[in-house]
């Protein structure tokens, strides 16, 4: 037994990669939302096949790009590689021609937003789910709740303070994919990365989504993995995903017109 800790030390000290030294950024990075894969391979452990296989694909800034796919064709995988949840293979990711794998996990992350397909609060208060590092102050809060729509159940709850419950229980489904979106609206981030946030919800709360969007990351670079095609028709752009290949990548009426594409053929079936 005592012998375990001997392992565990020769483990962490000669086995484990270390993270690259990290470059002092500025805060404000990545200013632009440039994003660009360059011939990107990802597996989540020796033995698998790729979840992305080769993918190369260049997004630029303030573009709209929605990402559409049959389950296991490696959307959600490109999110996970973007904010290094796992590492690459081969291949890297640039943000504003910067390679990520030098920057810090912690700066990386924080310049990115994320409203995930399943809405996730913390026990608490409503203002500690919206500015947990308290970097904001409180007229800031509710001017995003305003902007999402959500001020007047806020209020009726009890303000900022209100609790929300284990896991947001005190909130509907909608309402907590709201607060998630507040959350995304605070960090100012550069790059929006949307995992099928509507899946879930209802429709009026899915339009209520795709215009605060619309209207408040109007120079943001937003990615969105589309769970109902009607939500990506708008988008600059559109990725076909397939077997973790980019098999498409264009103009949604581009598309359309093109009877042979994967995405003409998806519109008259449910995106899963």
């Amino acid at each position: 037994m005592q012998l375990v800790s001997v392992e565990r030390t020769e483990e962490y000290a000669t086995e484990l990669p270390t993270e690259p030294q990290q470059l002092n950024l500025p805060a404000a990075w990545p200013q632009h939302g440039c994003l660009e894969f360059c011939d990107v391979v990802l597996a989540y452990r020796e033995g698998l096949p790729n979840a992305l296989d080769g993918v190369s694909l260049a997004v630029r800034p303030g573009e709209k790009i929605g990402i559409v796919g049959r389950t296991g064709s490696g959307k959600s995988t490109m999110f996970l590689a973007l904010f290094r949840m796992v590492e690459l293979n081969r291949g890297k990711i640039l943000l504003d021609q910067l390679d990520i794998s030098s920057v810090g996990v912690a700066q990386l992350r924080s310049g990115l937003a994320i409203i995930p397909q399943d809405p996730f609060l913390f026990s608490g208060t409503v203002r500690e789910n919206l500015d947990p590092c308290e970097r904001h102050e409180d007229q800031q809060l509710l001017d995003v709740l305003d902007q999402c729509h959500l001020s007047a159940a806020v209020s009726r709850m009890g303000g900022l303070d209100a609790e929300v419950g284990e896991r947001g229980k005190f909130f509907s489904a909608g309402q907590r994919q709201l607060l998630c979106l507040a959350r995304a609206l605070l960090t100012q981030a550069k790059v929006l990365c949307i995992d099928e946030a509507t899946a879930s919800v209802d429709q009026k709360t899915d339009k209520l989504l795709q215009q605060t969007i619309r209207e408040k990351f109007q120079d943001k670079t937003v990615l969105t993995i589309a769970h109902r095609i009607n939500t990506i028709m708008d988008c600059d752009r559109v990725l076909v995903m397939h077997a973790g290949k980019v098999v498409e990548f264009d103009k949604p009426a581009a598309l359309c017109q093109n009877d042979t594409s994967i995405f003409h053929r998806l519109q008259a079936l449910p995106v899963t």
